[in-house]
């Protein structure tokens, strides 16, 4: 594929990504925590820091992988690392696959670098990536993390996309060996299976992106892409964040787990930490903002959020994230059923 063209799909995913909704049932609504009339707690003492393996995280928020390959984007990356830096937030950004193959896109991606010197910034790479170049991805954000996407769905959709994924799990495996930072393995918004996080496990991977389906949809995305828009029929594959959580249960104490995917509102997000992620990831709703809004309207959306957050944490009487997952919680009958069927022990 020319660079040209490369440049034109990323510029056709974020605008396609823009004008899609969040999906309209959510399995975060078949979610209820208990109430408890009287807190023993202030907002003042609810602290929102996550502690990881490997470092620490100021706020449990983080803008998540979304852009970079194209001038358009490139403008989108530098407004939002400036929200990343005034707020303290980690930020991820899009697949670096456009500069490690052509250096004059290099600067779509390191002018995050360039506007939040300090701040915490994850790089971004697919599992078919030679590992050396997993390394230059690092290199070129002085990346704190590399998050490696998995996106079979969003591949096989894809008009121009991979259809080779046998070697992913063995690649894998070598990014984690060689990468000197913590590697994040991230599902793009078709969510995780206990069975897929066991072989992560088993091949030392200690960080997971969940990604569940309700957000940005990439099979929707691509399918808008073919001539024909023969693929529609993919648009609801995959697990929901929620259902991916769930999976995840039995791994929570060896693994750092990350939550995206169809976040809405502050109580979705506590939902999440609450459910055992470590941070929460928001891609649409920072784009959006920023885009249609502006920096400083972000920035107030930003605060607000987790401000929110602060005040819902204090109705559940806990202080900190790892206090959250002593929330009692009732579920809905549609995430009951996925529970017994899928025989997850959640306690």
């Amino acid at each position: 594929m020319s660079d040209l063209k490369r440049e034109q799909r990323k510029n056709e995913h974020v605008e396609i990504a823009m004008a899609q909704q969040d999906a309209s049932i959510s399995d975060f609504d078949e979610m209820r925590f208990v109430h408890h009339s009287i807190p023993n707690i202030d907002v003042a003492d609810v602290n929102l820091q996550s502690e990881l393996q490997d470092f620490t995280m100021k706020q449990p928020i983080y803008i998540n992988a979304m852009t970079g390959g194209s001038e358009w984007t490139k403008n989108i990356n530098e407004k939002l690392a400036i929200i990343a830096r005034e707020t303290g937030m980690a930020m991820a950004v899009g697949s670096t696959h456009a500069a490690l193959r052509n250096a004059k896109m290099s600067s779509s991606f390191s002018v995050v670098r360039d506007a939040n010197p300090e701040g915490m910034i994850f790089s971004n790479v697919g599992a078919d990536v030679p590992v050396d170049k997993a390394e230059e991805a690092v290199k070129l954000l002085d990346a704190q993390a590399l998050q490696v996407h998995v996106n079979s769905p969003q591949e096989l959709v894809m008009p121009e996309g991979n259809r080779v994924f046998s070697t992913w799990m063995e690649n894998l495996a070598q990014i984690i060996q060689r990468v000197k930072v913590p590697v994040i393995v991230k599902e793009v918004g078709f969510g995780m299976s206990k069975e897929m996080i066991k072989a992560l496990n088993e091949i030392g991977v200690r960080y997971i992106d969940v990604s569940g389906r309700g957000g940005t949809n990439f099979v929707d995305i691509e399918n808008e892409r073919r001539e024909y828009k023969d693929m529609d029929y993919l648009g609801q594959w995959g697990q929901t964040t929620v259902e991916s959580l769930l999976e995840s249960t039995a791994f929570q104490q060896d693994m750092n787990f990350f939550a995206s995917g169809g976040v809405r509102t502050p109580l979705d997000a506590v939902k999440c930490l609450a459910l055992g992620a470590r941070a929460v990831g928001m891609s649409r709703p920072f784009l959006n903002q920023v885009e249609n809004n502006g920096i400083t309207a972000t920035l107030d959306y930003a605060e607000q959020f987790t401000d929110h957050m602060k005040k819902i944490m204090t109705m559940l009487n806990a202080q900190s994230i790892d206090e959250l997952k002593q929330a009692q919680i009732v579920y809905g009958p549609r995430l009951h059923a996925w529970i017994e069927q899928r025989n997850l022990d959640i306690k």
